[in-house]
């Protein structure tokens, strides 16, 4: 019964993927499953640790601001206790946070090695983005942070995708005189490059829900609006190209709705793309992919594969999409 269970539970997981992750199946059993496995007691133990601390942070937070509050009637006692609060939450959760970017790297090097593409949890910044600054994909930063790198191959096309926060500094000056330097987020996403051998003919952008603003941000020198065919993409997207045809030609229906699914599936918005030279460029803000799931459950748990899985599936089904459209152009 047990052993039904099972196949129960590994058949929903990989159910609705497409059929060339189902022998991602073996591998999930014969090489993923038994090292998370082998780390359940330890899941268990942190686990266990992050709910006394958490127990620990309410109680202590309030006994502190309570007691400065009585002795010194000053309500700087709610901003002690809050600050106490939170650092032993955050004490409390060091063990499953470790643990959780050990389980998600032994995941996602296994898919990695399974489709022959590289991963990196943590890289430098790829050279690369300044060509998405360029095209006005994104915008100016002052400090960086990226996660989640995944280069290979797919089609015969190079592609680099990875995950970027890009922060801008703000200084402001009050009545006085006196500046405060802050930092504010400005992009929280993914990005995605494909490389094709055969450059396009002109530039063309996608903003999605961009309003007026971008599509006058885009335009300049030779770009032109472009009206789809279709009324749905036409009323969701922004188009500006110096290449009316192509633009046409490579914003089908079929690649414009990959773009709506990508957006879904990376669970984002703002999404924006250009052909440029030989490169296809995308931006998602929002979302955070390939992340292992919550550590209150056992760490075997076929559904933490299932998710990466579906995230791999987005990227490849949209770079699919975009070769085979290539292949038809040339």
């Amino acid at each position: 019964m047990a052993e039904e269970d099972d196949n129960e539970r590994l058949n929903a997981a990989f159910s609705g993927l497409p059929d060339e992750f189902e022998f991602f199946r073996d591998i999930y059993n014969n090489q993923i499953r038994p090292d998370l496995s082998s780390r359940e007691i330890e899941r268990l133990a942190a686990a266990r640790k992050a709910r006394n601390f958490s127990t620990y942070a309410v109680v202590g937070g309030v006994t502190l601001a309570a007691i400065v509050f009585i002795l010194f009637r000053n309500p700087i006692g709610l901003f002690l206790g809050g600050i106490a609060g939170f650092g032993l939450h955050a004490y409390g959760r060091q063990e499953l946070g470790s643990l959780s970017v050990r389980a998600k790297t032994t995941i996602m090097n296994e898919v990695s090695s399974a489709f022959d593409l590289d991963y990196t949890l943590q890289p430098m910044q790829p050279p690369v983005l300044s060509r998405f600054r360029n095209l006005q994909l994104l915008p100016n930063w002052d400090r960086s942070s990226f996660e989640d790198m995944l280069t290979g191959q797919r089609g015969g096309s190079a592609f680099e995708f990875f995950e970027a926060t890009l922060k801008q500094r703000r200084t402001t000056t009050d009545s006085k005189g006196r500046s405060r330097t802050r930092y504010v987020t400005v992009f929280d996403g993914q990005c995605l490059v494909v490389h094709f051998p055969k450059p396009f003919l002109g530039v063309t952008k996608v903003f999605r829900d961009a309003g007026i603003f971008n599509v006058f941000k885009g335009m300049g020198n030779k770009e032109d609006r472009v009206r789809l065919e279709d009324p749905k993409f036409e009323k969701a997207f922004e188009v500006v190209s110096t290449d009316q045809i192509e633009a046409r030609f490579l914003l089908t229906p079929d690649f414009m709705e990959k773009l709506l699914e990508l957006e879904q599936t990376f669970q984002g918005g703002k999404l924006r793309c250009a052909f440029s030279g030989g490169e296809l460029f995308v931006c998602v803000e929002g979302g955070d992919l390939f992340e292992p799931g919550s550590m209150f459950t056992p760490l075997d748990n076929p559904d933490r594969v299932r998710e990466l899985l579906f995230d791999f599936a987005a990227v490849f089904q949209l770079i699919d999409t975009v070769i085979e459209q290539r292949r038809l152009s040339d």
